[in-house]
């Protein structure tokens, strides 16, 4: 397959979708309906955007995971962020995703609304560059995300440091998938017959490092790509090891995803960062060894360490069920604020404003049939 359209065909999705409710008639009716988790929000974008949830029979039932890094993102760490961008020496750099999502006092973009300089990058690079440009100012990048994001992170570090940058510096909010999957697994409270893996950061670590998943929880898993074809032949391959009771890590996006992972990005992030030993999560409280930080040859460049903003432990307000629904134990349609008085226009939790949220995918597609 060379082009977009080939992995939106309806003939061959129409098979896809044949095999999996053959696949279906193996597995006794009392492990219905299947609990399936999308970790990625990119991925619960896809099924809800091209209706693939609504194509498939009532015995799947997807449960929506912590895979967007803003939704995972604690209130107390934006407040951090807003703290040091209200700084007025300080030109803050930030991923459009991160702007809008609302801390105690209003978000990054309610801060420049105010006058904080706060600007919208698309690479860590181009937040570099404004420091080479602005030598009398302090820039300051929000490196936010998984393994996706963390490599090029990494080499504008290195860049900055053998340049000798030193008005550059980094609020580090980078994270890691297993200590969360582990996290999630852990109480078993949740009932989950089986994943669907990122894409996106799967191709940086590769497939082995899921193995866990499978020799620890007896759970299956599989790694797919974001196109709707994509998604139906993981599923099937997933509803194919349930039905022929095995447990495995299966890799649907060989076209991208090595079992090895991205070696040339691994040692970049060995070489800058190191694990942090607990970090905080919206809804899943503290995870140990989830967090990153930067290593003591890059200590110079960290902008908490530079900038020493106050601590915050502010929290969700009570009627916001974000952590829940990251953690499968709710739908977004559940929660009473839904679509009332939080929407992406008026957001009380990161779900609705994020790109890859549940909630926004929820409102963006389904909103209509819950009203």
């Amino acid at each position: 397959m060379q082009y977009v359209d080939e992995f939106r065909d309806p003939k061959y999705a129409r098979l896809i979708i044949e095999r999996i409710n053959q696949t279906l008639e193996a597995i006794p009716e009392s492990r219905k309906p299947l609990q399936v988790m999308e970790v990625c929000g990119g991925h619960t974008h896809t099924i809800f955007k091209f209706g693939i949830d609504q194509l498939l029979p009532d015995s799947i039932e997807f449960v929506h995971g912590p895979g967007c890094p803003v939704c995972v993102l604690p209130k107390s760490r934006l407040d951090e962020c807003i703290a040091i961008a209200e700084n007025p020496q300080v030109i803050f750099c930030t991923f459009g995703d991160a702007i809008r999502a609302p801390g105690s006092s209003g978000s990054l973009q309610d801060a420049r609304a105010r006058g904080a300089d706060v600007r919208i990058v698309y690479s860590p690079l181009d937040a570099l560059a404004l420091a080479q440009q602005n030598p009398d100012r302090e820039v300051v990048f929000f490196g936010l995300g998984f393994e996706t994001t963390m490599p090029s992170t990494a080499m504008t570090l290195k860049q900055a440091k053998l340049n000798k940058i030193d008005n550059f510096s980094l609020f580090c909010q980078h994270i890691t998938i297993t200590p969360t999957l582990q996290c999630l697994l852990e109480p078993g409270d949740l009932r989950l017959d089986g994943f669907l893996m990122p894409g996106h950061v799967s191709m940086i670590i590769g497939s082995e490092p899921y193995q866990f998943i499978a020799n620890q929880y007896g759970k299956p898993s599989v790694i797919t790509g974001f196109e709707p074809l994509d998604i139906l032949q993981a599923l099937l391959m997933l509803v194919e090891q349930i039905a022929e009771q095995r447990c495995e890590v299966e890799n649907q996006y060989k076209r991208i995803v090595q079992p090895q992972g991205n070696q040339q990005a691994l040692i970049a992030m060995q070489e800058v960062f190191e694990a942090q030993q607990r970090s905080e999560w919206r809804g899943l409280g503290d995870i140990e060894n989830s967090g990153i930080q930067l290593n003591k040859e890059y200590q110079a460049f960290d902008a908490e360490v530079k900038f020493c903003p106050e601590k915050s432990t502010a929290k969700d307000p009570a009627e916001c069920r974000c952590g829940e629904v990251l953690t499968g134990r709710c739908k977004p349609t559940d929660c009473s604020i839904f679509a009332t008085s939080c929407r992406p226009d008026n957001a009380i939790g990161a779900l609705m404003v994020s790109s890859e949220g549940a909630c926004a995918a929820y409102y963006q597609y389904r909103r209509e049939e819950h009203q």
